[in-house]
């Protein structure tokens, strides 16, 4: 618990302060999981209800976060891959880049953009197989570990990472966390075998991560909304501080945090038919709104 709490402390004394005030929008996702389009790809059969909540947002002028995982790329060695299996979705990230609404975050699955020099190579541009040429897909973009939000109208400030901080094999030890998944438990994916180092996937690793986080908000009197275990938190004011968005991995559905208005709002996204049998993918209200100001 002590090195949780240290290393809590590094990423809070270390995030960028961004201020926001009750006229901004946002749209927070995490676990993406964005992979190659094949069968291991577990974002897939989501693509269609996430182009479409992305279109909303772009849309209605919200800015986009992504609070880590958005790429697979513990399973998958090339993002050229990833960005070719899902074109259409980059076109809209690249959407809110440049109307500069578009904030990354890095989680475990992704740590790779951390740096510099692999984003510059892998991510800033891309081959276009069109025009046969280099174009910019995320030139200068910075992908941060956590950024802060500092509401100017009132109310605390919002811590926003991926939650795998603190969590050995996730955290410190990723690189053979990447190593388990990459080459030996990815082909046994197809056959139902679980994955030990998920948190998504072990119960017990996901209570155990949620309590120190909980009892790290509760102890420095901060909202922190995080991803990684992908099960939606969200609670009422006076009760705590610990939110999570939950994932965009769920069958057949997305969730995510929205602050807008000076309102926080966990919503799903997800496909629904219509009276004359018509499919169509909305937006559903799972908890809240309730007021910033409602959690101080």
């Amino acid at each position: 618990m002590r090195r949780f709490m240290k290393r809590m402390g590094r990423v809070w004394k270390q995030a960028e302060r961004v201020t926001i005030s009750s006229e901004d929008r946002m749209i927070l996702f995490s676990d993406v999981h964005r992979g190659d389009g094949t069968y291991a790809d577990q974002f897939m059969p989501n693509q269609q209800v996430y182009f479409a909540a992305l279109r909303y947002y772009l849309q209605n002028g919200y800015t986009y976060i992504e609070l880590g995982d958005g790429d697979e790329l513990w399973e998958n060695r090339n993002f050229a891959v990833i960005r070719e299996a899902h074109g259409d979705i980059f076109w809209l990230l690249r959407e809110f880049y440049l109307r500069n609404r578009l904030i990354m975050l890095y989680g475990n699955h992704d740590m790779v953009k951390k740096s510099a020099r692999y984003w510059d190579r892998t991510c800033s541009h891309y081959h276009c197989e069109v025009d046969l040429c280099k174009k910019e897909l995320f030139p200068d973009l910075q992908v941060k570990e956590g950024i802060v939000l500092s509401y100017k109208d009132g109310g605390r400030d919002i811590l926003l990472i991926h939650g795998h901080q603190g969590d050995v094999i996730n955290d410190a030890c990723w690189r053979i966390g990447r190593f388990l998944v990459r080459y030996l438990w990815k082909p046994f994916n197809s056959v139902g075998l679980i994955e030990p180092t998920s948190a998504a996937k072990n119960h017990h690793k996901k209570g155990k991560i949620e309590k120190r986080m909980i009892q790290w908000a509760d102890k420095n009197n901060t909202m922190v909304i995080t991803g990684h275990t992908h099960r939606s938190t969200f609670p009422c004011p006076k009760e705590s501080l610990y939110f999570n968005t939950g994932s965009c991995v769920h069958p057949r559905c997305i969730t995510g945090i929205e602050i807008a208005c000076g309102e926080i709002t966990l919503v799903k996204w997800c496909y629904g038919v219509t009276g004359q049998n018509v499919v169509k993918i909305g937006r559903e209200v799972l908890e809240g709104p309730f007021l910033l100001d409602e959690y101080m």
